[in-house]
C-alpha cells in the first residue's frame, strides 16, 4: 500500500469517531447555551500550546498515547500514566515497566506505523521528529505534542503540563514540586564551591560537547562546573583538539551505558594528551548517561551524581 492510500485509510477509519465528536461538541454547545457556561471556555480548558507554539486541543484525556523518547516515556510513568502509554521506542527502559511495552521507530518512525497504533496523542521532542513527519500526521489529523527543555524549569513544567493533558493535574503538580524541592537542596550543596573547568563528552568521533542554551550545560553549572563549552553559540558545539588543549579542562567527564555512552576503548584514547590538566591530575570521570542527559523526573538524581563526581567531599544535601 502506498503512503498516500494508507492515510486515506486511517482518514476513513477516522471519519466515524469524528462525525460522533462532532454531534458531542454540538451537544456541548448547546448545554453551554442552557446553562450560561461559555462553550469556548470549554475548549480553552482543553487547548494545550507546546514548546514549538502549536495548538493541541484534545476533547477528553487521551487513553493511548505514543512516546518517542525515553524522558517523554519516564516522565508519563512518573505522573502515573504508564497505562495510557501504548508504545515506545526501543530506548525506552525506565522504569522497567517502560520496556515491557510494544516498540516504534526512535528518530525515524514511519507514518504507517505510527497510525496503525490509532493513537489520540504523540508526545515527542522536537529533535527526534522529522518535520516532515509532523506534517504528515497533522494531515491525518493526529495530535502530535512536541516537547523541547532549554532549561531545567522545563522539565518541571512538562510533567504539570502532561498532567493536566492525561487527566492527572495532581500528579504532574507533585512530581514537579518534588523535583523543584529536590534541585534546591542539591544547588546549596556547591553555591560555595570552586568551579573546576569541565568538559563534557557527548561524543566523542566527531567530539561533540554541551553549549549555553541546554538543560545539560545548566545542568553541569548547578553541579558546580564550569562548562568549557559554555560560550559557544551552538547548543551542541564540535571541538577540536586545538581547542580542548586552549581550555585545558581540570575533569573530562563521560556518560556510560548500553544505549547513552561513550565506549571504554574511546575514553581511553584521551590519556595520550598528557598536557591537559584532567589527563595529567586523573580526572577522567565517568556517569549514567541516562540520567543527565534525559530531561525527565530523574534529571535530580542525575545532578545529584554529578555533584559526587565534580566535588566527590561536599557536604552532603539535607
Amino acid at each position: 500500500m502506498t503512503l498516500t492510500a494508507w492515510i486515506a485509510a486511517a482518514l476513513v477509519a477516522l471519519l466515524s469517531p469524528t462525525a460522533f465528536a462532532e454531534d458531542q461538541t454540538m451537544a456541548r454547545r448547546q448545554q453551554g447555551i442552557l446553562t450560561g457556561m461559555p462553550f469556548m471556555a470549554n475548549l480553552a480548558q482543553r487547548t494545550f500550546v507546546d514548546d514549538l507554539g502549536r495548538k493541541v486541543f484534545l476533547a477528553k484525556p487521551p487513553t493511548r498515547v505514543v512516546s518517542l523518547a525515553p524522558s517523554v516515556t519516564e516522565m508519563l510513568f512518573a505522573i502515573g500514566a504508564g497505562e495510557q502509554v501504548i508504545a515506545v521506542t526501543p530506548f525506552c527502559d525506565y522504569p522497567p515497566e517502560a520496556a515491557q511495552k510494544p516498540k516504534i521507530g526512535y528518530t525515524r518512525p514511519s507514518l504507517e506505523s505510527l497510525i496503525a497504533l490509532h493513537p489520540d496523542l504523540i508526545v515527542a521532542p522536537h529533535e527526534f521528529i522529522r518535520s516532515d513527519l509532523l506534517s504528515k500526521l497533522e494531515e491525518a489529523k493526529v495530535p502530535v505534542f512536541i516537547l523541547d527543555a532549554k532549561v531545567i524549569e522545563d522539565i518541571a513544567s512538562h510533567l504539570q503540563t502532561l498532567g493536566r493533558m492525561l487527566g492527572r493535574t495532581s500528579d504532574g503538580d507533585r512530581v514537579a514540586t518534588a523535583l523543584r524541592q529536590r534541585l534546591a537542596e542539591l544547588r546549596a550543596r556547591t553555591e560555595a564551591l570552586s568551579r573546576p573547568r569541565l568538559l563534557y563528552v557527548l561524543n566523542s568521533e566527531p567530539l561533540i560537547t554541551v553549549g549555553s542554551g541546554t538543560f545539560l550545560s545548566q545542568l553541569l553549572e548547578l553541579a558546580g562546573a564550569a562548562n568549557i563549552g559554555a560560550d559557544a553559540s551552538l547548543p551542541y558545539p564540535r571541538l577540536s583538539m586545538e581547542q580542548v588543549l586552549a581550555k585545558d579542562p581540570e575533569l573530562i567527564l563521560f556518560p556510560v551505558g548500553q544505549a547513552e555512552g561513550i565506549p571504554e576503548h574511546e575514553q581511553a584514547q584521551w590519556r595520550r594528551w598528557s598536557t591537559i590538566s584532567a589527563v595529567r591530575n586523573g580526572r577522567l570521570a565517568h556517569i549514567e548517561g541516562d540520567v543527565i542527559n534525559r530531561p525527565g523526573p530523574r534529571i535530580a538524581l542525575g545532578l545529584e551524581r554529578l555533584i559526587d563526581v565534580i566535588h566527590p567531599n561536599a557536604e552532603p544535601a539535607r
